[in-house]
């Protein structure tokens, strides 16, 4: 069942909520058999989120924007996206019969994430400028048109992000100590914080989670204190320079005593592969911004190894394969023949 059913009792839903689902939710937190072992640490897991139905995190709290804007009688949905949302509110929104509008800023989608709002059926509108400028427009279209904005902005796109911490806590039987996660516009680590303060709450985690956060060197305004006027990453999904979220990522990062840092793009591609070839994890650039700041901390010795660790996989690989395939041998190319092969293998 998806997320709507599974957690009906825990999410702002009524009666007349349209109970939308495409079995999103419910991904797995998978253990590190190698990684883990490697940096001394005792128990790392990866929250998978590439599994959901369209590839990536968004799913969950699409769901909920768009059950509670058809309750509220909204046929048109728009979205300011750098990709993944694009693809979730367009496949919601062809699931439900309804009007996708997806404005995305010109040439900083990655064209797996924009082939699918376009498969799904969006009007696909591209703009100048970056995300920021593609958001503000979306706002102030949704503020004076008929259209329900289903951007992180939504609060109900919070609502069911965090019940990611809720099925982390389910697994475990306890929050982890550290949940790592990618941040670009910011609305992922406050859903988070949010499900783990509930989980709390109703007594079914005696403990919160350190919250820490990876943001690129170049999209990295919660770092810098500022907003970055022109962000620039091989990580597109958190190439944001102005986050809706600042203030929550702020507080989920200063309430949990935990941290929001940066990372190069060579180490998000190192990162990329090492997961894939070492965990079999293939996930897109900005998924792995925060293995490769639990590498650097680690190294710096402010990761306890017996602590347990969850890194968030926000999206799959194949959304934006281009980055890592300009980082991997490519095919090797013979006429055949398996003796060819035996010798090109060393066999």
């Amino acid at each position: 069942m998806g997320v709507l059913a599974r957690y009906r009792e825990r999410l702002p839903v009524t009666e007349h909520t349209p109970m939308v689902d495409l079995r999103e939710g419910s991904t797995p937190l998978v253990p590190s058999r190698n990684i883990g072992p490697a940096l001394g640490l005792e128990r790392l897991y990866f929250k998978y989120e590439g599994l959901n139905p369209t590839g990536s995190f968004k799913d969950r709290g699409m769901v909920v924007a768009v059950a509670k804007a058809m309750e509220e009688g909204a046929r048109v949905l728009v979205c300011a996206s750098t990709g993944n949302t694009s693809a979730s509110a367009a496949a919601y929104a062809a699931s439900q019969r309804l009007r996708a509008i997806v404005v995305v800023p010109d040439g900083k989608i990655a064209l797996n994430k924009l082939a699918q709002a376009l498969m799904y059926g969006a009007k696909v509108v591209q703009i100048k400028g970056n995300f920021d400028a593609a958001l503000s427009t979306v706002r102030d279209l949704a503020e004076h048109y008929p259209v329900a904005l289903v951007n992180s902005v939504n609060p109900y796109r919070l609502e069911g992000q965090k019940t990611a911490a809720f099925e982390i806590v389910e697994e475990l039987g306890e929050a982890p100590d550290y949940l790592m996660l990618p941040v670009g516009n910011a609305g992922n680590i406050t859903a988070y914080w949010k499900g783990f303060k509930e989980e709390l709450a109703a007594g079914h985690s005696r403990q919160l989670p350190r919250m820490v956060g990876a943001q690129a060197e170049g999209a990295a305004p919660i770092v810098r204190g500022r907003p970055v006027e022109k962000p620039k990453t091989v990580a597109s999904a958190i190439e944001i320079g102005n986050p809706a979220s600042w203030e929550g990522a702020t507080s989920a990062r200063d309430e949990s005593g935990g941290a929001i840092e940066a990372v190069s793009d060579t180490e998000i591609l190192q990162a990329q592969i090492r997961l894939a070839s070492s965990e079999g994890l293939f996930a897109e650039p900005a998924s792995v911004a925060p293995l490769a700041l639990l590498v650097r901390l680690v190294q710096e010795g402010r990761i306890q190894r017996d602590s347990t660790t969850v890194i968030v996989l926000t999206g799959s690989g194949l959304k934006d394969p281009e980055a890592a395939l300009a980082n991997v041998e490519p095919p090797i190319q013979l006429d055949g023949d398996a003796r060819s092969l035996a010798k090109a293998l060393k066999l």
